[in-house]
């Protein structure tokens, strides 16, 4: 054995020390290639701004030899490369070189990069843990459990995931500090407290209620004399500012179900005053629309129950006949969570509705009305014809249970549960078997005897200090759900990735979450190293609802969809926004449109340009398009160009903005760092803000005319603000605009390579041209994404390798992320 391995280890040498004389002889002819090409193109182009006594941008070039001796300095040859691939330098105003100077350049710069990755690939790995972030933190312990988490956030007292280039499942940035490990001992006592719960299958109850309908102090005062609370009346939306009628809560009900499970609600509603006197532009309503009631939960302990919550999903959502009706829906309720009733698409700021109603309708109320909020409710409420929603009998059912016990108790301990909870020993053998199934599930990966035995010992050690079998067992689960092998995803100790870390990397990809058992299978067997079969499962695994989290995941990253509300914009000028909730609406079209390209593998172009979206009825009026009927999300069409691709959607040009108003530097470096992956440098420090009141200057475009008359500041300015003037004919909220105020909007710009556009159409068609460059932004985004760590320089190679298998492809949206995961960047750590 020893002769072997001695002769093992000089094959091995021989071989790498081939490649090594072959490296330093490509080395040596690349040194050379700098000298007689390169050095000399660097010098007549890009030295007077990025040499010894001028850095723009914060890069300098002139200390480039031809080597490669750091990471640095393959950073500025990609940039280099990026620059001369997008056209951007050198600038239109300085000397260009010729068009075979240029690509020799970049041909040179090519090789360099790949030359370098080739020696970096025979490198060992060292092992990088990558934490679960809350979002996959959740997502697992859902589907490890088989946990209903609407109501349930394990997560919520975490410390906020940092991000990198926004993506928040970084491993960089996946910190773990004393206080989070404290959190997750807390959420692992609340998730197996959960997944255990009773042990005894409860009995359904039933719950009527029929008066007695207390709402809020506010409308309490007129009911108790309009209707004696006889019945629940809808009439805000949650949108308000100031609720009134927005939630209906059953007050005798305050204090929520006694156990958590399914329930079922019975409800006698009619719809009121759909077909009312008024003008429907002064409601904000639609007559042609029926009245929708939605059901979300509220928990008196966290705050009123007629006032928003944190956490309050849709449950559900029923349309209402406009007579008196019985409806059931079924509905999951955590313990100590009561329904709350709303109205879908009701009125907006009631409160202030009330007296706006009766002085633009004065001849449809009594003439002697008091000054005062209080009278003119009274009045509109009492004599008033405002759409609103009744509930006259309210009852409710359960918990109801498809099986028992529930999925939860048998993914821990089967048929051994009452036995456990009853007190008895679990044999040893039975024991193993279900910390066997559940840790192997648990670290995605097979369990480790000695992992095992020291779950064992714990479980015995609690019995000795007094808890019965079934809370020792309960212990032994919060100790594995507080394992690094749980919290990290365990890539092993080699640069490639073993079968079972790559079904991990590829189902915390896709779906968030941890792998299935179809997965892990076929990880256990070898199979998923096929690439057929890869690819078959990410076809799957694609065709399955639970990638919608990679779309909600990604889009939150890349366009940083996860800010869009954080700067909500003015309630008096953007009364829609709230009242048809069109922060929701702006996501759900994002998300559709990405769903719809992967779907149909359709060209990822159209992220630029295409003539379709996916809205709903009142997105689609913000829009000027024809609306769809129904409330519901459907394919719609564009007459213009205005609004095709992303940067016509209003979730980009909301989150692009500051909710007061726009400005053509924050959408011009949103759209440089996220649309095309070019950041710009930041700002120098000793340059003031822009000052709003610039010597009489009228519009954003003079004042930023004057700031660029800075010269630190023009190298980055002539980039982003030709951007941002693209998009300036959109508000805050996304809606088309002409005019500031007054002022006529001019939204032409020029390019830095000298290209011109009149606005946001002519834009699009000048990125239509520079398909491959955005490919390669959208590229290393979504790569960045699936391994959970930055795109580095040894990846280079690997993303060109992706982009002209794409390509030949027609850019099809499906086949990046195929080759992505078919990549060798994928499957090494």
């Amino acid at each position: 054995m020893r002769t072997f391995l001695v002769g093992l280890a000089c094959a091995y040498c021989a071989v790498v020390g081939a490649k090594s004389i072959a490296a330093d002889q490509r080395s040596n002819q690349a040194s050379a290639g700098f000298k007689s090409d390169i050095a000399p193109f660097l010098s007549t182009h890009c030295m007077r701004c990025h040499g010894a006594d001028a850095q723009k941008g914060d890069r300098r070039f002139d200390w480039l030899d031809g080597s490669i001796a750091d990471e640095n300095v393959l950073v500025d040859y990609q940039d280099i490369l990026d620059q001369l691939n997008l056209g951007e330098m050198p600038p239109a105003d300085e000397k260009q070189p010729s068009d075979t100077s240029r690509r020799r350049v970049i041909q040179w710069l090519t090789r360099r990069i790949e030359m370098h990755h080739q020696m970096r690939s025979t490198a060992h790995g060292v092992t990088a843990l990558r934490r679960l972030n809350a979002r996959e933190y959740s997502n697992t312990v859902r589907d490890l459990l088989h946990l209903n988490m609407q109501m349930f956030d394990p997560t919520a007292t975490f410390p906020k995931d940092e991000t990198v280039e926004h993506l928040d499942n970084n491993g960089e940035a996946l910190v773990t500090s004393g206080y989070l490990l404290s959190r997750y001992l807390t959420a692992a006592d609340q998730v197996v407290q959960r997944a255990i719960g009773p042990i005894d299958q409860p009995k359904p109850q039933t719950w009527t209620f029929r008066s007695g309908f207390r709402q809020q102090p506010e409308i309490d005062q007129v009911h108790r004399k309009t209707n004696k609370f006889s019945h629940m009346t809808l009439y805000d939306v949650i949108g308000a500012d100031k609720h009134e009628g927005a939630y209906g809560p059953i007050d005798q009900f305050r204090d929520g179900v006694p156990i958590d499970g399914f329930y079922e609600i019975k409800i006698k509603a009619e719809a009121v005053n759909r077909f009312h006197p008024y003008d429907d532009e002064f409601l904000g309503t639609d007559r042609a629309e029926p009245l929708r009631l939605g059901i979300r939960p509220g928990n008196r302990r966290v705050g009123k129950l007629h006032l928003p919550q944190p956490i309050e999903p849709l449950l559900a959502e029923i349309e209402l006949a406009d007579e008196q009706k019985w409806y059931t829906t079924r509905v999951w309720l955590d313990k100590g969570f009561t329904p709350r009733f709303t109205f879908r698409n009701g009125l907006m700021d009631a409160r202030s509705l009330w007296t706006k109603l009766i002085k633009k309708y004065p001849d449809q109320f009594p003439d002697n009305i008091a000054n005062g909020i209080v009278a003119k409710r009274f009045n509109a409420i009492q004599h008033g014809k405002l759409p609103q929603i009744r509930l006259h009998e309210i009852e409710i059912r359960g918990p109801l249970f498809s099986q028992w016990p529930t999925r939860s108790q048998r993914e821990l301990l089967g048929k051994d549960l009452e036995n456990a909870a009853s007190g008895a020993d679990l044999q040893t053998d039975k024991l193993r078997e279900h910390l066997v199934r559940f840790m192997t599930r648990a670290y995605r990966r097979p369990v480790k005897s000695d992992e095992l035995d020291r779950v064992l010992t714990l479980i015995k050690s609690r019995k000795s200090g007094g808890r019965n079998s079934l809370q020792a067992f309960g212990d032994g689960i919060k100790a594995v759900l507080c394992s690094p092998s749980f919290l990290y995803l365990d890539e092993g100790e080699r640069k490639t990735l073993s079968n079972h870390a790559l079904a991990s990397r590829l189902a915390y990809f896709l779906w968030s979450s941890m792998p299935d058992q179809r997965l892990t299978d076929l990880a256990e067997s070898g199979e998923l190293a096929d690439n057929g079969t890869l690819r078959r499962e990410v076809d799957r695994l694609l065709n399955a609802p639970q990638s919608d989290a990679m779309i909600h995941g990604f889009l939150d990253s890349w366009l940083t969809l996860r800010d869009l509300g954080a700067a909500p914009p003015d309630r008096g000028i953007f009364r829609e926004y709230y009242q048809y909730d069109l922060v929701t609406a702006m996501r759900t079209e994002s998300q559709l449109f990405a769903r719809h390209l992967i779907d149909q593998d359709l060209s990822l172009v159209n992220f630029i340009d295409s003539n379709f979206s996916f809205a709903n009825k009142r997105l689609a009026m913000m829009y000027g398009i024809d609306a769809p009927p129904g409330p519901d999300f459907q394919r719609v069409l564009f007459d213009d160009d205005r609004r095709g691709g992303l940067l016509g959607q209003a979730s980009v040009l909301t989150v692009s903005a500051n909710g007061i108003d726009t400005s053509p530097v924050v959408r011009g470096v949103w759209v440089l760092e996220n649309f095309l992956g070019t950041p710009p440098s930041p700002p120098p420090p000793d340059v003031e803000p822009l000052d709003p009141d610039t010597r009489n200057a009228k519009t954003i475009r003079e004042q930023l005319q004057k700031h660029r008359k800075i010269a630190s500041c023009n190298d980055c300015h002539r980039k982003i603000d030709p951007l941002g003037f693209a998009l300036e004919n959109y508000d805050p909220i996304g809606r088309w605009r002409t005019h500031y105020r007054r002022t006529p909007i001019d939204a032409s710009g020029k390019l830095p390579d000298g290209q011109s556009f009149d606005d946001i159409v002519g834009l699009k068609a000048l990125l239509m041209q520079r398909q491959r460059p955005f490919a390669k932004s959208l590229t290393e985004k979504l790569l960045a994404y699936a391994m959970g760590r930055s795109v580095t320089a040894n990846d280079r190679p690997d993303v060109e390798q992706i982009l002209n298998r794409v390509e030949s492809s027609d850019w099809g949206f499906r086949e990046l992320i195929h080759q992505i995961v078919q990549s060798d960047s994928f499957h090494q750590k």
